[in-house]
């Protein structure tokens, strides 16, 4: 069989679909398999800052997420939960400097397109004064979450008024949020 005329239609989602399947895997594989348990275990505080690096990409924050489920019983749990902080709050650091000095040119034109500017008119509407409220908790929520961060993100990096220090900040309590619910998660089950 000739794999070379495969086609996939959707192949981001296709990729989404196994990390997060590979997250469920190393979860359910750590659990019964001992050489995996005890491989992640062994990468100690430094495994716990790659889980919270990887938690802020989309495609790598399902198998982060198991592994911090997985060591979360091993570690003193404050030190885990800073130490997963500065890893994703590192990563948010690359995607936002990245977002804000390598697409805002594209942003800025991407605003000026007749799409935007009548979504923007329904925003007022159905926001009306509440919009930069209403946009902030939704970028919150995905830098919050397992979700892709990277959304969450370019949503912040594209209001001029948030310098990098704020979000960071914002970034830093945000990571905070999430890693601690996962971490206590594991140390639970």
């Amino acid at each position: 069989m000739n794999f070379r005329h495969i086609k996939i239609k959707y192949p981001k989602l296709l990729f989404l679909i196994l990390t997060i399947s590979l997250g469920i895997f190393i979860l359910y594989e750590a659990k019964y398999y001992s050489p995996l348990h005890t491989f992640i275990v062994s990468l100690k505080y430094f495994g716990t800052f790659l889980g919270g690096f990887f938690y802020s990409y989309g495609f790598t924050a399902a198998p982060a997420t198991a592994i911090l489920l997985i060591i979360a019983k091993e570690q003193n749990l404050i030190l885990a939960i800073t130490i997963g902080i500065m890893g994703a709050v590192l990563s948010d650091f690359l995607i936002f400097s990245f977002i804000r000095h390598s697409f805002m040119n594209e942003l800025n034109k991407l605003k000026q397109e007749k799409f935007l500017k009548k979504l923007r008119k329904g925003e007022k509407q159905l926001f009306g004064r509440y919009k930069k409220y209403f946009f902030l908790i939704l970028s919150s929520f995905f830098i919050a979450s397992p979700l892709p961060t990277e959304i969450g993100i370019a949503m912040m990096a594209s209001v001029k008024n948030i310098s990098l220090r704020k979000f960071l900040i914002i970034a830093f309590f945000l990571h905070g949020l999430g890693i601690s619910l996962i971490l206590i998660l594991g140390k639970l089950i």
